[in-house]
């Protein structure tokens, strides 16, 4: 009967030991995991994010008169821009197209050429 107190004691002591040693392992395990997220953050959704915001900048910044090229690829020259829409002038006839702001990927700046 006082082998059973004896043999709870020891499996007791030892899983004290382990959970100290556990906790340890865990953190071992887990660094890699932890070092490539935070690089993946650096070097991918930091850089896309600095993007976004100076697009943002240059798009609230636009005027009419400037030369602008969409998502999908059409370039013109802005003709007016409203709250959220920006009405654009393509090719020689004088085309009108209204675009939202957001489809709106590059504007170039005044003294450049474009190429369309």
């Amino acid at each position: 009967m006082t082998l059973f107190p004896l043999l709870l004691m020891a499996a007791s002591s030892t899983a004290g030991e382990e959970q100290s040693g556990g906790a340890l392992s865990l953190l071992y395990t887990m660094l890699p995991f932890i070092l490539i997220v935070g690089v993946m953050y650096f070097f991918t959704i930091r850089p896309q994010k600095k993007r976004e915001k100076k697009l943002k900048e240059t798009i609230a910044s636009m005027r009419p008169g400037d030369k602008v090229m969409s998502i999908g690829g059409i370039v013109g020259q802005v003709a007016n821009i409203s709250d959220d829409e920006v009405s654009i002038y393509t090719s020689g006839e004088r085309t009108l197209l209204t675009f939202k702001k957001s489809a709106i990927s590059t504007v170039f700046p005044r003294d450049t050429e474009v190429e369309g």
